[in-house]
This record gives C-alpha cells, structure tokens and sequence, in this order.
C-alpha cells in the first residue's frame, strides 16, 4: 500500500483517470438502478465525439472496418428505422462537421475540388436539392438527400485525403476486405448447414446484408482489386499466402452468392479490363459500343423471340443459374425487374424534367403496373426494394438531369480509369494493374446497376465512393507529376476540413 506521501503524490497525477473511472461507475450504477441502458452508452458517446474532434482520420478508418458488420435496425425489428448501426449515425455527425468546417470557411483541396468526378458529384447534389423542393413527398425526398450527403461526404470528401497513395489506398481495401471476409465465412458455414441450396442463398448472410444480391455485388467490386493485391511482386511469402486464402473466400463467397447481375458485372468488367491491358482506347470502346447497341436495335424482335424461347428458371445448379440470366418468359426475377422498369418509364413519362422526388419510386409506382407485367413477387406495399436501376430510379425520380448525371459520372470515371491506367503502364506495371482494378471495381457496380441499386445502404457506398476517391487522388498525383516532369507522386494528404491531418 502506498504511503500518505505516496498517495497524495498519485491522486494529482492521475487525478483525470480516478475521476473519469468514479464519475463512470455512478453512471453505469446510476443506468442499472433506473434500467435506462443507453444512459451506460454515454462515455462511449463521448470518447467517439472527442475522437471526431481530434483525429477524424481515424475515426473515419475505424468506421470503413465497421461497414461490412453493420446491422440495419429494421431488419434487427428495433424501432421500424432503416438506419445501420454503427456507421450511419457516425457519418452523419461527420456530415455535420464536414458541414461545420465549409460555414467556418475552411475549404477543400483546391484539386480535388476542380477535379471533374467531384464537379459531377456537386452537380448531383444541386439537383437532388432542386428535385426535393418539387417532389412528391418531400419529407422522404428529404431523408434520401441528407442519406447520400453522409455517404458522399463521408466516402468521398473525407476519405480522399486520406487515399492519396497506394500504401494507403490498399489499407482502406483491406480495412473493408478484412471483416468482409469474415462475412463470407459466416455465410458459407451457414449455407453449408443448408446444403448450399439457392433458395437459402438468399437470406443466410443476413442479418449483415439485406439480400444475396447487395452481397454479391460488393463481393464482385473488391474481386479485382483483391487479385491485384495478390499479384504484387514486393509482397512478402507470408502476405501473399493470406491474400491467396482471401481471394479464394472471396471467390467462393462470390459464386455461392447465387447472384448472376454480380457474375455479369465481374465478367463484362474482366472484358474491358483485357481490352484496356491491351490498348484499346476509350473512345474506341465507347464507339463499338454505340455501334453494337445500333445492331441491337436493328434485331431487337428477332433477339426478343430467341430470349422468350428460353424458359431456364433460376435454379441450385449454377449452369442452370447461368442460362437462367436470359429468361424473360418465366423466371420471376426477370419478369419483375422489367415491371420495375416498365413503372419507372411510365413515372418519367408523367414528370419528364424534375421526376416524381429522390427516394419516392417505390411509393408511387405501383397504380403503373400493368396487368401483363405483374408477377408473382410484385407488391403495391412498397416494401420489395426500388427501380433495381441505378439510371432508371433517377429518371422516374429526378427527370432527364438525373440519370444523365449518372451517366456523366460513369464517363468521367472511365475517362480517368483510362487515364490513370495508361500513363502508369509507362512507370510501374503494378502500379497500373491497381489502378486498373480499382476502375474495374467501381465498374462492376455501374454494370451491376443496370439491375440493382444499392447506394442507399452503406455496403455499397463506401466502396463505390471510395473507389472513386482513389481513382480522383491517383488522376491529382499523376496531374501533379506531370506539371513537375517528375515521377508520379501523391498529393500530400490535408486533413478532411482542409487543415494538415493532426497527427
């Protein structure tokens, strides 16, 4: 036991520490006496609101760690709030910081800020603003657009600063790719208890992710950067060993996913990655492209005819899975996604220019439903997802502007994947080959969004805006080296307000 001296030298030294333990104990005593549970929470609140205060980059990294064990609220039956816990309350206190930051005028990097994704995002958002002033339900157009602000912000503005190299650029993979795995995981054992049947691939990574089809095409966004993680010639043999198992799980995970839009978007991604590795330059993809949907449209009754011919269901077999992609006849998948469509064209049809309000598709869609288009799974509850469009939910929602703002972004982005890409071909083959995957990452999710939609959920949207913000910061570095004739280096990371990141 220490002495009166010795203890009267102690208690002032850590005189912060007995008082922060004291003032504890009567909280947790105080919350278990009065069974208000949330009150014992208030120190955790406390310490994430200082670390907010004094390192946001790390809180912003922990949180990265956290998307893909996030639990939605509404799935859990807590509350009836679509709300994932613990990041999106998290993003939004760094929203309103973010937000803090702008009115004391603290301003962004002045080239990430002129970087034309960022001018494409801001755009974005001018007109989500301008569409909820008109909407239909201007209460729910107003929780989507404060929604994609926390996302956007969050994965975006405050992350790029801190992707500004590769060494940082792959901790943010691994940040996300490490519990993500243990995902994979859970969801196998528990599909194996299940004998891998398709019906249950449906719903056994739940309660993490909502449906096989979110999972499979965040799975599918981080399938070639995890290769080109593997494909790294400095890596040590133990770090290569542990990427090998890591892309084999995700693989696995990939396939047993049973989600074929996720199949699609790897493969037609794996397509054009090949045709880029061999040169092939953006605007002569875009024009055989254009020329390849004009032949389409010339066939288009023959190609109908053919794909009603095929009457494939979804099924346990993955070849059988696979031919099931083209059936437009009988599988009720297929058929509900084109009453989707169908529903979303009709919206836009009635409110062309300024759509019907952000986030209201599936609240006024169903009286558009056509007898001939319904299906089996169709509902009139608005309780089974959206336009599964990412390019025709903005249409019916926000007119003409908003899907082309979808399709402005996904030009720019290829513009600068292509970019990127090319001019490291020239300096470090790795370093292109990253580069290549992390366009090819975020591509997936454009093809995918020909089917789904998913940036409503935090899954998606940290690596979609992540992935964005890494390839901005690579197109900055190389911008940077080119005006200097040196070689390609980073931009030196500013804090996310602006200031130097505290360190």
């Amino acid at each position: 036991m220490p002495s009166g001296n010795g203890l009267r030298l102690w208690l002032p030294e850590h005189r912060t520490a007995v008082a922060v333990a004291i003032g504890y104990a009567v909280l947790l005593g105080a919350a278990i006496a009065t069974q208000t549970w949330p009150v014992a929470a208030l120190p955790l609140v406390v310490g994430v609101v200082a670390l907010a205060l004094a390192r946001r980059d790390l809180l912003l990294l922990g949180l990265v760690a956290t998307v893909p064990l996030s639990l939605n609220l509404e799935q859990l039956e807590i509350g009836g709030v679509g709300l994932y816990l613990p990041t999106e309350p998290l993003l939004f206190g760094l929203l309103l910081l973010f937000l803090l930051d702008r009115l004391r005028g603290i301003r962004l990097n002045a080239s990430l800020e002129a970087h034309p994704i960022t001018r494409c995002i801001q755009v974005m958002f001018v007109w989500l603003a301008l569409t909820t002033l008109t909407s239909s339900d201007p209460m729910v157009s107003v929780k989507f657009l404060i929604a994609r602000g926390w996302f956007v912000v969050g994965f975006f503005f405050l992350l790029a600063p801190l992707v500004t190299g590769e060494r940082k650029q792959e901790r943010f993979v691994l940040l996300y790719l490490i519990p993500l795995l243990a995902v994979i995981v859970y969801t196998v054992v528990r599909h194996a208890g299940y004998g891998f049947e398709k019906q249950a691939g449906h719903w056994v990574m739940d309660p993490f992710f909502k449906d096989h089809t979110s999972y499979g095409a965040v799975l599918a966004m981080f399938w070639f950067p995890s290769l080109a993680l593997l494909l790294k010639p400095s890596r040590s043999g133990i770090g290569k060993l542990g990427l090998t198992v890591a892309f084999t799980v995700l693989t696995v995970g990939l396939i047993l996913s049973f989600t074929r839009a996720a199949w699609v978007s790897v493969a037609a991604a794996a397509g054009i990655g090949a045709l880029m590795m061999f040169g092939v330059r953006l605007r002569t993809l875009l024009g055989t492209g254009i020329l390849g949907l004009l032949m389409l449209f010339l066939v288009w009754d023959q190609l109908l005819i053919s794909l009603e011919r095929n009457d494939q269901d979804s099924s346990d077999d993955l070849t059988e899975h696979v031919e099931s992609i083209s059936n437009v006849s009988s599988d009720a998948s297929n058929l509900e996604r084109i009453n989707r469509w169908s529903c979303a064209v009709a919206l836009w049809q009635e409110r062309p220019l300024v759509g019907w309000g952000p986030g209201t598709y599936q609240f006024v869609y169903a009286p558009l439903q056509r007898s001939e288009h319904r299906t089996i799974i169709s509902t009139n509850n608005a309780d089974r997802g959206n336009a599964h469009s990412e390019y025709l939910g903005p249409l019916a929602e926000q007119g003409v502007p908003g899907a082309l703002i979808v399709l402005v972004l996904l030009w720019w982005t290829s513009v600068v994947g292509f970019r990127v890409h090319r001019a490291l071909r020239h300096q470090d083959r790795w370093r292109s080959w990253w580069a290549l995957s992390i366009y090819l990452g975020v591509l997936t999710y454009f093809i995918h969004g020909v089917l789904n939609n998913y940036l409503d959920t935090d899954k998606a949207s940290a690596p979609f805006w992540g992935f964005l913000a890494m390839l901005v910061m690579m197109d900055v570095g190389l911008r940077r080296s080119e005006s200097s004739a040196g070689p390609y280096r980073p931009l030196d990371p500013p804090s996310p307000g602006g200031a130097p990141i505290p360190r």
